[in-house]
């Protein structure tokens, strides 16, 4: 780094620890002298800019409850300005002061750092489930994550009481990536909520009649849904663009039909090719995950956790990892990729194509079932009500 760069540096550095450790904390400091509130609740979306799925359930259920009182905010971490983006913390900060209750899903390096006053109780209710790509300190010196120093020092799961789990298999994982280590008792194998939709009757064929309605080409063909991660860093999200749209419509467009949904980060997904309008349509803006998972009937990902949602159908599944040595280089992983994917690891369209055409001889329904109890052990449908239960104390009644 040369002399302008090693100015640059420190002035960020300088910068930074100003509005960490005199701001945010002499704020939050200064509103916590107020009695703590305990009815408040306060819902933090790290990056999203709406209640996502992760919360939905959680956020609806105790919105019905009159004791409680619902805040939310929305910090917007890596799509606000500056300016704005300080303005929402400020905002946050002085709302949690006196909040008995805190939900995230996220890593969250502002609630991290500041001297979290003891009667609050915060919950990283993960938005993902499993443990697959590596995530928070697991990333430090990787060319996805920050330095070692730089996360110990702002810390993005500080003051965390509870992290609920999808399975008591993956708490060491988890402990790992929020620096947690030697506290087991925070990690809570209550289930994510996000999954109880899926044991929901009138979900699941309400989100089959959405799909067919956004997708009438589909007809009588069955459903590839194509589902990747996003490659890059939140802010800068891109699509991989590798899958041959043209020529998987060529080899099975007679049976199937490819449904697409990109990562929410990415801003310009590859197009679909427009001949290809009677075989493929993204369905990003129109349709949730939740809903494609619960109509597709194959489902081809990479590196994205939505595999471990998926094994909950027990259905055919496949990983097309052509960029795997770049994005183990970049990112890194929990478990050996290879021999944790409950379905072939593919680099091509034309073994994509191979797989699906030999699908009834080579799906091992049996790898997905170990999958799925090795690493959605408590996911069943009742994990709303679970982590209501171990927040609050208290029932809150039959789950919906």
């Amino acid at each position: 780094m040369n002399k302008t760069g090693i100015v640059k540096s420190s002035l960020q550095r300088a910068a930074k620890f100003v509005i960490f450790r005199i701001l945010f904390n002499g704020i939050y400091c200064m509103h916590a002298k107020k009695p703590v509130n305990t009815n408040k609740v306060l819902f933090v979306e790290v990056r999203e800019p709406e209640i996502s799925n992760s919360f939905s359930l959680l956020y609806k259920k105790l919105k019905k409850d009159s004791h409680y009182q619902i805040h939310t905010h929305f910090l917007r971490t890596g799509f606000a300005g500056k300016l704005e983006y300080t303005t929402r913390c400020t905002a946050m900060l002085r709302d949690m002061a006196d909040a008995k209750y805190v939900f995230l899903n996220d890593g969250c390096n502002v609630t991290g750092s500041i001297p979290m006053r003891s009667e609050t109780i915060l919950t990283q209710t993960w938005h993902a489930c499993g443990a697959f790509k590596k995530f928070g300190f697991s990333t430090a010196e990787l060319k996805y994550g920050e330095s070692a120093q730089e996360m110990k020092k702002y810390p993005y799961y500080g003051n965390t009481a509870y992290v609920t789990l999808s399975s008591p298999e993956i708490a060491w994982a988890y402990e790992e990536a929020m620096l947690l280590g030697g506290r087991r008792e925070c990690m809570k194998a209550t289930g994510v909520s996000r999954t109880d939709v899926f044991f929901q009757p009138r979900f699941l064929n309400a989100a089959r009649a959405h799909v067919q309605s956004c997708v009438p080409f589909a007809g009588g063909r069955k459903v590839i849904l194509y589902a990747p991660t996003f490659r890059g860093h939140a802010s800068g999200a891109y699509a991989p663009d590798c899958l041959d749209i043209r020529m998987l419509r060529q080899e099975l467009g007679r049976e199937y039909v490819l449904i697409i949904k990109h990562h929410p980060f990415v801003k310009n997904p590859p197009p679909v090719p427009p001949d290809c309008a009677d075989f493929a349509k993204d369905v990003t803006k129109e349709l949730s995950i939740e809903e494609l998972l619960c109509a597709s009937d194959i489902c081809i990902s990479d590196y994205s956790s939505l595999v471990f949602e998926y094994s909950l159908f027990e259905r055919p599944m496949l990983f097309y990892a052509y960029d795997l040595e770049d994005y183990f280089d970049w990112r890194g992983f929990y478990y050996d990729f290879d021999e944790l994917a409950p379905g072939p690891v593919v680099r091509t369209n034309e073994e994509i194509i191979d797989f699906i055409r030999h699908i009834e001889a080579r799906f091992d329904r049996d790898r997905v079932r170990q999958f799925r109890k090795r690493f959605m052990s408590a996911c069943d449908g009742h994990a709303t009500q679970r982590i209501l239960e171990l927040v609050f104390g208290r029932s809150f009644g039959r789950a919906e």
